[in-house]
């Protein structure tokens, strides 16, 4: 038979009001922390987390609503945030939208139902609404990796506008003026062209066309077909900006199918380091941007709100992403006459 906070009664002899404190997160004395815990690991006991939520009315749950659980880096955020949930002591539920905005609408609603006690999002939609069921059950709710129209919400990020900005100005340092892009039309790829398109207009380098390429998802057909179209070009450019993984990805695939060496015959900065960027040789630039310090940020926030209950004003975090210069960027002087 289970243990029960009975026997931790007779164990330790203290009252059960004691017990029921500490077991339910409250502070007691040090010396009588120490004898409920050496009871608990003796009887092997394992708190009624169904009833402790009847009292507390808390479940001791965080939802991660995710865009894309097939993408790597949603992945990594998940691992880092299961991680520092578990260490806190609560457990961690995930909802994937699959970028689709009336799914992720469900998923709000489901998780209200299911009594979360707060709300970790990697949104699909850029208008808060359906975030309103949450609202009305007092749910906190930190976003990741990109914000709202409306600053309703806790938020951390990057200066995703600054840090293309940097990768862009590193390829122009190195010579290059026919710079092309590849991004998507989502919240984080039009924030990166706009970075690239702010280095360009400081240089005084024209922006041509033709070196933007735009999908309404980051994806690695979308950085496949982009590239196979650039490298088609009468005059190609001599440097592309990817401003996704996937992109990046699709885009390796197409210079490996058409023969095409990086960065001899053309230099590549990318986003974010996972496993392409490690494998990869001559070793990719990259923008890095700091995953598990996303986490930590999003997993306080959110636990501060539950402790504390929400803020009039949120707070919108935004930490810095360093740039990884590595070795596909070559150096590049325009002929005279070419």
């Amino acid at each position: 038979m289970a243990a029960t906070i009975k026997d931790i009664r007779r164990e330790t002899g203290l009252a059960l009001a004691t017990i029921s404190k500490y077991l339910n997160g409250g502070n007691v004395k040090k010396e009588n922390r120490e004898k409920i815990e050496e009871a608990i690991k003796k009887l092997d006991y394992h708190p009624n987390e169904m009833a402790r939520s009847l009292v507390t009315k808390k479940t001791r749950t965080i939802a991660f609503v995710i865009n894309d659980i097939a993408s790597q880096f949603s992945g990594i955020l998940l691992r880092h945030a299961g991680e520092l949930l578990r260490k806190e002591g609560y457990s961690m539920m995930i909802c994937d939208s699959g970028h689709d905005k009336s799914r992720e609408a469900e998923n709000i609603r489901f998780c209200i139902e299911k009594q979360v006690d707060g709300i970790l999002l990697l949104p699909v939609s850029m208008d808060n609404g359906f975030l309103e069921p949450a609202v009305r059950a007092n749910v906190p709710v930190v976003l990741l990796d990109r914000e709202m129209k409306e600053q309703r919400f806790d938020s951390v990020t990057i200066d995703n506008q600054n840090a293309a900005e940097r990768a862009v100005n590193q390829l122009i340092r190195c010579g290059h003026r026919r710079i092309a892009v590849i991004h998507s039309l989502e919240y984080t790829g039009a924030e990166r062209f706009l970075g690239y398109k702010r280095a360009l207009e400081k240089a005084g380098i024209p922006f041509v066309r033709e070196y933007e390429i735009a999908g309404k998802l980051h994806s690695t057909g979308l950085g496949y077909e982009g590239m196979r179209y650039l490298t088609a070009l009468p005059e190609r450019p001599t440097a592309v900006f990817m401003t996704n993984y996937e992109i990046g990805l699709g885009v390796v695939m197409a210079l490996n199918e058409d023969g095409l060496r990086c960065p001899e015959d053309v230099s590549l900065i990318g986003f974010d380091e996972l496993i392409l960027t490690l494998v990869m040789r001559p070793r990719m630039a990259v923008v890095i941007q700091p995953m598990e310090e996303i986490c930590q940020e999003a997993v306080r926030l959110v636990l501060k709100r539950i402790r504390e209950g929400n803020a009039a004003v949120p707070q919108r975090l935004t930490l810095y992403a360093p740039l990884e210069e590595g070795e596909s960027v070559a150096w590049y002087r325009e002929e005279i006459g070419s």
